[in-house]
């Protein structure tokens, strides 16, 4: 159900469906639009009975219908989105309030179930998967009065499905767009109908960045929150694995899978934390139970100008920041490091912080990063991913996700019994190779090959000792010793660059919009072509902490976003 054609349905409904809804709003009420307005003032408008529900979701609709075309932000549009509006707006009339999104529309990933809609994770197998019950985190949003208005674009299968697959690219839907730069790369070799500019991660935050709704939640398991929310000049929030629910969502693994939100302000995303969190652990996700939830769930509590005022920030130059040589006997060639533009922001960013009371802590290196045993540096390390690292040939490599994503993937479909399109991920690659013609696997399936050659039983142990080290590096000698060495409220990475770092041992982290960088014309094969200039890219900064440091980051993410104030709109969608 694409969701240009359903709006436009429900826009044509309405032409002829009073509304007697309307008397809710006081007559002498200015207009108010939803463009750029935040959550927490809709919120506002809604209890001072300027706007109603339905009329919010209204305007919603109409950009959906006016601007999808050129972005392909929607897999599905919610047609009982008005309806639930109504009912929300009649309880408040009644005096009744859920919750702090209470009639307020929110998009959730198309890897998160609803029973309203079908879960499709991008993939053509699952197009009409009708779930037979809610993900966790759409059960406490409902409960929080949240209207689901959509669900997103994604890279398909929260993109591990296929090497080489450009981001927000499913075979049910094609590519989704940048709204900074919504054009198709010209270049050779890469003219596929891509979007000249990345949209992110496997996450879109494309609908909130111009408009759709007021938030989205994503779903993170390596920079799939973060990224998008980068790409599209938004606050992100990457929980700690385990404080949201990953009940009813399509698992890649559970080791490092986590929903977040994704809003336009910290205090939105703040607001919406507290909505998917939910007040008590989840008897459907044990992790639920590692981090304790906030007062009442409100993480707005934890919000404050002043809060950079003391706040210990490192600074982890070492490839997050300058270029970095990896201790090994191949290639001398440094690793990471920032460009000049990006360097010029950061160096802005740390002199902000600095005004604003904060103790800069510089250099805060990670140890695993500088470490000298070449097996025991993070850089040496990574996820296993490819046919070149398949059975056999990664012995330099965790295994981690590939098993992960085994043993996980088929749980999630036992879940779902007889609605299940396919029994195991042997059926759904099975599947894949025999629906090619219909674009099932434009770009392959190697990340469901090689996890699928992973024994569940067999390859326990050395799944096991993997995961070990995946929590030694990028934790024990990683972000918890670099935090308790120079007792840090938070490091500071440029961009979504703490994405990897942070996702192994479930870390949280924030990220904030900071300023719009030029981009690179290219040299050689990535040359853009003459008379084509690339638009400006947006670039944030993120804030990262040990587990169940929230409180504290959202804390700093604020007043860092109160200090500065740079979040726009893309003006191209006004």
């Amino acid at each position: 159900m694409r969701a240009v054609p359903v709006v436009i349905g429900i826009i044509t409904t309405l032409a002829v469906t009073p509304c007697a809804l309307v008397s809710q709003r006081k007559p002498a009420s200015a207009p108010i639009s939803v463009v750029e307005t935040s959550l927490a003032d809709l919120r506002t408008a809604l209890e001072q009975k300027r706007i109603t529900s339905r009329e919010i979701v209204l305007q919603y609709l109409s950009r959906i219908a006016t601007y999808e075309d050129k972005l392909n932000a929607v897999i599905t549009v919610n047609p009982q989105a008005l309806a639930i509006a109504d009912s929300l707006d009649r309880e408040r009339a009644a005096g009744r309030i859920r919750g702090p999104l209470h009639g307020i529309p929110i998009a959730l990933k198309d890897n998160i179930q609803t029973t309203e809609m079908a879960t499709s994770g991008g993939a053509l197998a699952f197009a009409d998967l009708m779930p037979n019950y809610d993900a966790t985190v759409t059960r406490n949003l409902k409960a929080a009065g949240a209207i689901i208005i959509a669900k997103t674009q994604l890279t398909e299968l929260a993109n591990w499905t296929a090497t080489g697959m450009p981001g927000n690219y499913t075979g049910l839907t094609g590519y989704g767009m940048n709204p900074w730069d919504p054009r198709r790369d010209p270049r050779d070799a890469t003219f596929d109908g891509r979007p000249v500019m990345n949209t992110g991660g496997s996450s879109s935050g494309v609908g909130t960045n111009v408009s759709f709704w007021a938030g989205n939640v994503g779903t993170e398991t390596s920079g799939s929150i973060l990224s998008p929310a980068q790409q599209n000049f938004l606050v992100g929030i990457k929980p700690t694995v385990g404080r949201v629910s990953r009940y009813g969502v399509i698992p890649i693994t559970a080791d490092q899978d986590t929903p977040g939100p994704m809003t336009r302000t910290v205090r939105d995303a703040a607001i919406m934390l507290g909505a998917l969190e939910g007040t008590m652990p989840d008897a459907n996700d044990a992790a639920t139970k590692v981090c304790t939830p906030p007062p009442r769930n409100d993480y707005t509590a934890f919000l404050g100008a002043d809060k950079l005022k003391g706040a210990r920030i490192g600074i982890p130059r070492a490839f997050f920041y300058e270029p970095t040589v990896p201790p090994a006997g191949g290639s001398s060639t440094p690793r990471g490091g920032l460009n000049a533009a990006q360097k010029t922001a950061m160096d802005e960013v740390i002199a902000v912080l600095k005004a604003q009371g904060a103790v800069i802590v510089d250099p805060a290196d990670i140890p695993s990063v500088v470490e000298p045993v070449p097996a025991n540096n993070f850089l040496n390390w990574n996820p296993c991913s490819g046919l070149e690292q398949a059975k056999g040939r990664d012995a330099d490599c965790s295994i981690a996700f590939k098993y992960g994503m085994k043993r996980d993937f088929n749980a999630w479909l036992a879940l779902l019994g007889d609605r299940a399109p396919v029994k195991s991920l042997l059926g759904l690659r099975q599947w894949n190779i025999a629906h090619q013609r219909a674009g099932a696997i434009k770009y392959g399936q190697a990340l469901l090959d090689i996890s699928d050659e992973m024994d569940v039983q067999a390859d326990r142990v050395r799944y096991e000792a993997d995961r070990r080290k995946d929590i030694l590096l990028s934790a024990t000698n990683g972000i918890d010793a670099a935090m308790k060495a120079h007792q840090l409220d938070a490091l500071l990475f440029p961009g979504a660059s703490s994405a990897n770092i942070g996702a192994r041992p479930g870390y949280p982290t924030i990220t904030v919009p900071y300023a719009l960088l030029p981009v690179a014309q290219g040299q050689g094969a990535q040359a853009f072509p003459d008379g084509f200039s690339p638009r400006p890219a947006p670039f944030g900064v993120s804030f990262t902490a040990s587990a169940c440091g929230e409180p504290t980051l959202v804390g700093l993410a604020y007043a860092f976003e109160q200090a500065t104030n740079k979040r726009v709109r893309p003006p191209l969608f006004p």
